[in-house]
């Protein structure tokens, strides 16, 4: 029985590890998409001030050229967490199904002892 609640707490582990690294990877999701954001406004102003925004054009600001180069590596990083998020949303799925089969058997187990030995709140009643 001290196993079966060894497991319980070890799949309890599990799941809240799963659910805190599924929340650092939506933080993190939100930072980059906050970090674009800002030099997306960056590259506007930038453009604005120089009055080009064509960026084939050869007096293209290079501040605007590496703030969008930033920016679309930002983006992708984005897409690759977005992919890493649903696998975590997966492992936790999985893990929470697993933490339910062993609280299930704990409960089993627990039933099956208190019948045998003679529960105490029974042989009080009786």
């Amino acid at each position: 029985m001290k196993s079966r609640q060894n497991l319980v707490r070890l799949k309890q582990f599990q799941v809240n590890e799963k659910r805190r690294q599924l929340a650092q990877l939506d933080l993190m999701i939100g930072e980059f998409e906050r970090m674009a954001a800002e030099l997306e406004l960056q590259i506007a102003a930038e453009e604005k001030k120089a009055g080009i925004t064509d960026v084939n054009h050869f007096a293209y600001p290079t501040f605007a050229k590496a703030a969008r180069q930033r920016r679309d590596n930002l983006r992708n990083s984005q897409m690759d967490l977005l992919e890493q998020k649903k696998a975590a949303e997966g492992a936790l799925a999985e893990a929470e199904d697993e933490l339910a089969k062993a609280e299930l058997l704990e409960s089993r187990d627990a039933r099956a002892h208190g019948g045998e030995t003679g529960n105490p709140a029974r042989q009080a009643l009786a």
